[in-house]
């Protein structure tokens, strides 16, 4: 067995996501994505996963494309879940629409949420308003999307709204999640102070991309794989098998084991 640095990112938006850009489209972000070097990406919209095929039809495998969502919890906060298929997502998405608010979108206050196909033609529009929360909680939100065989990430736990911290303070020890997510505006020298107060998870940092011009590998995270792939990062998230995940704030840390993985 042989293991590679790759370069991953678990946090993207597409023209789905009311908050993404409408050059998201689903050729546009392949090509940013091989121009930076990334092997890997997960499409993550806002309580959606509606154009990750889309995003998958147009990179056939460069990069490997993972379904996802970033779902936004009954407390607001924001967790970014990735499942190993389609099918799998597909299932999550419907549980949580059973207590999504029927609220209508309002395009020209939040913006358009427009399902695409892999040449960006539009075939769909959301008409329920995406950037809202769902009626789970955090708690309820993780533990579904693990018994379904997924990745469940706390995203940008840095900022002052939209995360665990900000809404509930401190994450729990026995909080269910495989990683800790940090924006790329977090510094090598801030990094060290949520490592201590956190010194049992695993980090990582992820683009949150709603524009094409934040594709990069400045704001992503190299893990040690075989290959890149669900499993393999599932692999590295859990610190097993040798596979690793490298700290992105450059002090040569690398984590082989989350507690609560």
């Amino acid at each position: 067995m042989s293991l590679f640095p790759f370069w991953v990112d678990l946090h993207l938006h597409t023209v789905l996501s009311p908050c993404g850009e409408l050059e998201m489209g689903a050729p546009e972000i392949v090509e940013a994505y091989r121009e930076a070097g990334i092997a890997l990406c997960a499409v993550t919209d806002h309580n959606a996963s509606d154009n990750v095929m889309a995003v998958a039809g147009a990179a056939q495998g460069i990069p490997v494309v993972l379904p996802g969502m970033e779902v936004q919890t009954a407390e607001d906060i924001h967790i970014v879940v990735i499942f190993p298929g389609l099918s799998e997502a597909g299932d999550f998405q419907a549980w949580l629409w059973k207590k999504m608010p029927p609220v209508a979108n309002r395009p020209e206050i939040f913006g358009d949420q427009l399902i695409i196909d892999k040449n960006n033609s539009i075939t769909g529009e959301q008409e329920v308003l995406l950037v809202q929360g769902a009626g789970y909680t955090a708690d309820e939100t993780a533990a579904e999307a693990r018994s379904r065989g997924g990745l469940v990430i706390l995203a940008h736990l840095d900022r002052p709204s939209f995360s665990y911290e900000a809404v509930l303070g401190p994450v729990p020890d026995d909080f269910p999640c495989h990683a800790l997510e940090l924006s790329p505006a977090v510094s090598h020298s801030k990094f060290s102070g949520w490592r201590e107060r956190y010194p049992d998870r695993v980090f990582i940092r992820s683009s949150d991309s709603h524009r094409l011009s934040t594709i990069s590998r400045d704001r992503c995270t190299a893990m040690m794989l075989e290959s890149p792939c669900f499993r393999e990062i599932k692999l590295a998230l859990c610190g097993q098998e040798g596979r690793s995940v490298l700290c992105p704030w450059g002090d040569g840390l690398s984590w082989r084991r989350s507690s609560s993985a």
